[in-house]
């Protein structure tokens, strides 16, 4: 059972975060179900973010709405990693990622403050 293939590799979830279609969302939630598909998700989220900064045409309000849908439905385990990926540039592209990721409150979700 540990030796399944991936449904998806980085260009299809990058493509999947470019076109953002209803049928994308429900394929990327599906992704998101296994940790074995965890690097090929922030592969494909960094390969999106870098044709976004390599765009002609920067659509930060797309941007931060991707950033917004993956910090509120990406599990706890990869909420970190997400983090990491949107503070990887100071590039605009990543920095309307970043606002819309913390703006979901998925870092909170995952790892709420201590009552101490």
């Amino acid at each position: 059972m540990g030796n399944i293939s991936p449904i998806g590799n980085r260009e299809t979830v990058a493509d999947g975060l470019q076109s953002f279609s209803a049928e994308n969302q429900a394929w990327l939630v599906l992704l998101m179900e296994s940790p074995a598909n965890d690097d090929i998700i922030l592969d494909g989220l960094h390969l999106h973010l870098d044709r976004a900064s390599e765009a002609r045409f920067l659509n930060s309000m797309k941007l931060e709405q991707c950033g917004e849908w993956v910090g509120r439905h990406a599990p706890a385990r990869l909420q970190i990693r997400l983090s990491e990926a949107a503070r990887s540039s100071q590039h605009p592209a990543y920095g309307a990622f970043r606002n819309g990721l913390s703006r979901s409150g998925g870092l909170e979700r995952a790892y709420p403050k201590s009552p101490v």
